[in-house]
């Protein structure tokens, strides 16, 4: 038997900063760019009751951890439930089992703050949020950790949600944060730009970017999910978090393909490659730039195993037993 860590989502809640977030995945995304495993989800989906159950994993090697999410959403209760096994990357044994629903938007935020940090301008300080739930909230919080941000304007088509997003918001960061009622008031003159949305169509018009914009996109992550337009994806240079996932389940990506605004060759590299060090990031002033975060396995890892550590430190959680193949297989 071995002794797993069971972390509810209450228990991990309050373990870690934003700061420590990004910081986490950023090394997750460097051991990436030097050749740590990681694929794009898996999806099935059943038509009655309608839902979707999603899985996607990592091994971060000098993290000495590996796992993932396995998650469903929809289906009967209509709802979500967001599992994360960790294990030992060196014994292979269980390290444990997390609810992951509340760190999700703090992991996701992260990679998108790591995303600015390696490609928006190091003078960047205006940032348009185009999204006003726990996602955009989590992005938000995070990439408020890499530039320092002076004006931030956030719109979604609800008025009273933007509205209450940019006040809260207001009340904790330094930089002035309000309400607009348009995309393109949002994006309009912005050094920054993320999209946290549920979009199946673009959620701006590309040829509102400035010159020199930077754009993290987070909400794109199937065929039929589309924040971007061709306009955008072809006028930028174009970062994914997984090469393999761009033609795979980044929408705006593949429909640039489909309209022939763009080969693959237009990939420039994966984000880890340049954090590594081993691909450039952001060359000219005015350069637009795009980080396609669909989510993987890398920041989930990296987060998961953050939280474990602040756990056992703190004495969190509940131990479960496990019982290792060689017991609990008996042949019989």
């Amino acid at each position: 038997m071995t002794e797993t860590l069971f972390l509810s989502s209450s228990a991990v809640a309050d373990l870690a900063s934003p700061t420590e977030y990004v910081d986490a995945v950023r090394e997750g995304y460097r051991q990436r760019g030097n050749g740590a495993s990681a694929q794009p989800r898996s999806k099935f989906f059943r038509a009655d009751p309608e839902g979707m159950f999603t899985s996607y994993a990592a091994i971060l090697p000098e993290t000495g951890a590996m796992g993932g999410y396995m998650y469903s959403a929809g289906f009967g209760a209509a709802d979500a439930w967001f599992m994360t096994p960790l294990f030992d990357a060196e014994s292979g044994a269980p390290l444990a089992l997390l609810d992951g629903a509340s760190m999700n938007p703090h992991k996701t935020g992260a990679a998108g703050a790591v995303g600015v940090d390696k490609l928006a301008r190091a003078d960047a300080d205006t940032l348009a949020v185009i999204g006003s739930g726990a996602q955009a909230r989590g992005q938000l919080r995070a990439t408020a950790t890499v530039r320092d941000f002076a004006d931030v304007r956030v719109y979604s088509p609800t008025p009273e949600n933007r509205e209450a997003f940019a006040d809260d918001f207001d009340e904790s960061l330094e930089a002035s944060v309000r309400a607009v009622d348009s995309s393109a008031a949002a994006v309009t003159g912005a050094d920054v730009v993320i999209t946290a949305t549920k979009a199946s169509k673009p959620v701006f018009d590309g040829d509102d970017l400035e010159p020199g914009t930077h754009v993290t996109a987070m909400g794109q992550y199937s065929p039929d999910k589309r924040e971007l337009d061709t306009t955008t994806v072809a006028n930028a240079t174009y970062v994914p978090d997984l090469r393999e996932r761009a033609t795979f389940d980044a929408g705006s990506f593949m429909r640039a393909l489909e309209e022939g605004a763009i080969t693959e060759d237009h990939i420039h590299a994966e984000l880890g490659e340049i954090v590594a060090g081993n691909a450039s990031g952001r060359t000219s002033d005015d350069e637009i730039t795009v980080f396609d975060s669909g989510g993987t396995g890398i920041e989930t890892v990296a987060a998961a195993y953050l939280l474990y550590e602040r756990a056992r430190d703190e004495g969190r959680g509940t131990e479960i037993d496990f019982a290792p193949a060689s017991e609990a297989l008996t042949g019989d």
